[in-house]
């Protein structure tokens, strides 16, 4: 007989109904072998004053299980386990026996390289990777075009499936802006929205490598992009950065001596340390590209943030043989949340990462799109970039200022073209990592900066990013700075 009183632990207090949460114990019994099929279960009336419960909650939990297929019912004999259920081992379970949630009961393998911290903005005061400041966000003209989205067209169009390439707006607008700001010449076909940048890396990877491709990389790197190279099954070869960006003729040494498949760069700024590709550089990598046959993967995350005159222009806008892959980003220039990345392509490739983009992902999303594509229409968007220029730049200075004032002898750094953030680099005998879990207990958040150190290197620095900070919060931080550093000073 098996014990119901004992086994079946039910709530009155919880939202689910009683009747189902009988229901589902009764099913948990038998898929533990614990009722087997053909079994008998008790009537209703038993059960009923057996758990103290109303005879038809009972009836309702018993037709629960009916509907579901794991209980029959036999004219004139009563309620029984489904007799086809296949026979189990018994088990031993009871009400309170969880499910696993961390272990699964089959293999998989695990990627060591996929073993990355997720960043998060920190409460508090912080330094952080170079996030934008969302306070700046344009939240009242994204919150008026998104109600617009409600009340303009067809609801049958708004709310169905749309273009796997993203909505045609934001599409047509973004051609417009990177056509004026960036010197490309684009049609919305060569426009492929995505989920921010890091959607167009994974994309652009799968589609253009196989197993054993080289990919080239700057020594030092953002890990987002050696992971991706990796899971397509790419093979990851670094040449060094230097004050000018990555050195080309390293490069040209390389490929002049095996067949390379793309190259990897960030070349406004360079991740993490922030220099620019220098111009005679840029030419070289392109003409390397044409001759040699390779892709370039240009990763343009922060164009939109360069503090002088005016930003050298991207590869992308010199290429005539169609050897880059554009890859830029919303995130920074809006925030973080606002999952909107982009890639520009030749046409035919950009149909071939929107086929792909399809299986993980059908669309992407409408309403944001069309806000953020509204936003450049109306002149929004410009006016938010230009006050967010203005505030980094002088967020920039007033960082700079203060590093060099109050920890002269600690950092070394030199102050960035453009970007969201500066390089520094810790005197030797100061600790980073040790550093940063003391300014955690002092309120201040920075990394340590191993993440970007490559194998069998110290760099002692880390990226301090200024521009989700007001000049009040970076001299509070670095005041903290100086405090727990003065020891050593």
């Amino acid at each position: 007989m098996v014990p119901f009183k004992s086994l079946i632990q039910l709530d009155k207090t919880a939202s689910i109904p009683i009747y189902l949460q009988l229901s589902d114990q009764l099913n948990q019994l038998i898929q533990s072998g614990q009722l087997v099929a053909g079994q008998r279960l008790p009537g209703t009336r038993q059960l009923a004053a057996l758990l103290e419960l109303h005879r038809q909650t009972i009836v309702a939990a018993y037709d629960e299980g009916l509907a579901q297929g794991w209980l029959e019912s036999r004219a004139g004999s009563g309620t029984y386990v489904a007799a086809h259920i296949p026979q189990q081992i018994p088990q031993r379970l009871d009400a309170t026996s969880p499910v696993s949630q961390t272990q699964p009961g089959y293999a998989f393998e695990t990627k060591p390289y996929l073993l990355r911290p997720v960043l998060t903005n920190q409460a508090g005061l912080r330094l952080d990777d170079g996030f934008p400041d969302i306070r700046l966000a344009p939240m009242e003209e994204l919150s008026r075009a998104y109600r617009s989205y409600f009340r303009w067209g067809n609801p049958q169009q708004h709310f169905g499936y749309g273009d796997t390439k993203g909505h045609p707006l934001l599409r047509e607008q973004l051609s417009y802006h990177l056509n004026e700001t960036r010197g490309l010449r684009t049609t919305p076909d060569n426009i492929l929205l995505t989920r921010g940048s890091i959607m167009g890396l994974h994309l652009a990877c799968q589609v253009l490598l196989r197993p054993g491709d080289i990919v080239v990389i700057g020594e030092t790197t953002w890990a987002g992009a050696t992971m991706n190279v990796q899971q397509a099954g790419g093979r990851v070869v670094t040449v060094p950065v230097d004050p000018h960006g990555m050195d080309v003729d390293k490069l040209a040494e390389l490929v002049s001596q095996q067949p390379i498949r793309m190259v990897y760069v960030t070349p406004h700024h360079h991740y993490p340390t922030a220099v620019t590709l220098r111009a005679d550089r840029r030419l070289r990598l392109l003409q390397l590209a044409e001759k040699h046959g390779f892709a370039i993967l240009e990763d343009d995350y922060d164009y939109d943030f360069h503090y002088l005159s005016r930003p050298i222009l991207p590869l992308a806008s010199a290429d005539r043989k169609g050897m880059v892959v554009y890859v830029g980003s919303m995130t920074k220039s809006v925030a973080p949340a606002f999952r909107i990345g982009y890639v520009v392509a030749p046409a035919t490739l950009i149909d071939e990462l929107a086929r792909l983009r399809r299986i993980i992902d059908r669309q992407g999303d409408p309403m944001l799109e069309f806000a953020l594509g509204q936003l450049f229409k109306n002149g929004d968007m410009k006016r938010h970039l230009r006050k967010a220029l203005r505030t980094y730049h002088a967020r920039r200075d007033w960082f700079c200022d203060l590093l060099t004032n109050e920890l002269p002898d600690a950092i070394q750094f030199t102050k960035p073209d453009g970007g969201l953030a500066v390089w520094a680099t810790f005197r030797p005998d100061i600790d980073p990592e040790a550093l940063a879990r003391q300014a955690g207990r002092e309120g201040l958040s920075f990394a340590n900066g191993l993440a970007h150190n490559p194998p069998g290197q110290r760099l002692n620095g880390t990226r301090l990013g200024f521009a989700s900070s007001t000049e009040t919060e970076l001299t509070q931080s670095v005041l903290v700075l100086r405090k727990l550093l003065h020891p050593l000073l």
